[in-house]
């Protein structure tokens, strides 16, 4: 019995610490899954799709305008005396004659769109190119969503790096501080080199605190990209590193105006304005339509009755406008402007774009030097910090020099994760300024 209870204690401790086990590890996620969920789960994609659909509604409505419209009406008339039945021709009444105060009436009629001046045409292609224009703005937010993500996955990156660089400053003021009170215990230092030595690690504590606040709130704002619990463990695999970005920049401006989203819609835009002024053009031209129509009037409800009578015609119907004021002409007027307008828009973009791939150009630049100064700067500080904690310990060196020195590779490393932070950062920027979606 003794032996069973014995086993049975060892089972469950070796089970709960594997349920522990599996309940500590978190699966860091990668750039391209984290990618794969915002996309996903972003409402502000899905918004865009459904524009795409609502688009597509507006141009298959468009497109009815190129088929025949048949309406039917139904109506009851009681009259003070009794009428007539019949239909007035040129001739006198036509039709069965019948006397009855209550009159049933059934009309239905086919219209045909022969010819409107081309507007009808025009409509089609204006709702068409405005669900090429829907889709490109879908276009435009699934690239920035894909900049976000990035952006927001490298900013823990560059958290994590502060941390681990604020957790290395507090190591070394700890050893510091331990050779210090080792040192005053004996009477080689005094006891102001003990305080100065505290000081300086309660200061790299505080460092650390606000690195892992950071690095805390990276997280939380990633979690909320991604539409996840806030709190939820999150960790992301390191890619943090540098790789030249081979490109030139003409070859960089060539692709971001050939395949950036934002130009395709402001073209689509001018050609969607084009479409607008033949729209307001068709009002110069007359308007042909072919009519049929069938009438039916009755004294029943049904229209079936003893005393009824019916006719049916057909008609090709030209209407002009003989004048309008010239509220025609100020159409075409106003829709030639928002022609204008929208090359202007175009043409400001463009602008824009050229101005947003020099400047991401040039961080990455930027980032490139500073990285590689700051892999030299590194090397050079940690061979300061130990000459100084040498001289230290054989006392011909102060504490002061060791604190700095402390001070000066912490600045150091900080530099160097910060100009890798910022070189992969340029580069994300850069990419979508080029109109790429990943990388």
């Amino acid at each position: 019995m003794r032996m069973k209870w014995i086993v049975g204690s060892i089972l469950l401790v070796v089970l709960s610490g594997g349920v522990v086990w599996a309940q500590g590890t978190q699966v860091p996620l990668t750039l391209e899954e984290s990618i794969k969920i915002a996309l996903e789960r972003s409402l502000k994609l899905h918004s865009a799709i459904e524009g795409i659909a609502g688009s597509e509604f507006r141009r298959r409505a468009a497109a009815t305008g190129f088929l025949p419209s048949w309406v039917g009406q139904y109506g009851y008339t009681r009259y003070d005396n009794p009428q007539v039945l019949g239909f007035l021709g040129g001739t006198g009444v036509s039709g069965v004659t019948g006397v009855d105060r209550d009159i049933y009436n059934f009309n239905t009629s086919i219209t045909q769109p022969l010819f409107a001046g081309g507007s009808i045409l025009a409509n089609y292609r204006l709702e068409k190119t405005g669900v090429d224009i829907s889709k490109t703005d879908m276009e435009v937010v699934k690239r920035d969503i894909v900049l976000q993500v990035r952006l927001g996955y490298l900013n823990i990156l560059r958290a994590e790096k502060f941390l681990i660089v604020a957790q290395q400053q507090v190591k070394q003021f700890e050893a510091q501080l331990e050779m210090t009170k080792a040192f005053f215990e004996v009477g080689i230092v005094p006891k102001n080199d003990v305080l100065q030595a505290e000081v300086s690690l309660a200061n790299a504590k505080q460092g650390l605190v606000r690195a892992e606040n950071d690095l805390a709130t990276a997280k939380a704002l990633f979690n909320i990209l991604l539409r996840r619990e806030i709190n939820a463990p999150l960790e992301v695999v390191d890619i943090l590193g540098y790789k030249p970005f081979m490109l030139r920049f003409e070859d960089s401006l060539e692709e971001a105006l050939r395949q950036r989203p934002e130009i395709k819609t402001a073209e689509l835009s001018v050609a969607q304005a084009k479409e607008g002024v033949k729209i307001a053009k068709s009002g110069f031209f007359p308007v042909l339509n072919f009519l049929g129509n069938y009438s039916r009037l009755s004294t029943t409800p049904d229209a079936q009755g003893d005393l009824h009578s019916s006719r049916w015609y057909l008609q090709g119907l030209a209407t002009f406008t003989i004048g309008d004021w010239g509220k025609t002409a100020y159409r075409v007027g106003e829709s030639k402007v928002k022609v204008t307008q929208a090359e202007d828009s175009k043409n400001q973009l463009i602008d824009g774009a050229i101005f947003e791939v020099k400047q991401d150009y040039l961080n990455v630049l930027v980032a490139e030097k500073n990285i590689g100064v700051a892999e030299v700067a590194i090397a050079q500080a940690e061979e300061n910090l130990r000459m100084n904690e040498e001289r230290y310990k054989y006392q011909v060196g102060t504490q002061t020099d060791v604190i700095n020195a402390v001070t000066l590779l912490t600045q150091t490393r900080t530099n160097y994760y910060g100009a890798l932070s910022d070189f992969n950062v340029a580069k994300a920027q850069l990419e979508r300024a080029m109109g790429r979606m990943y990388p």
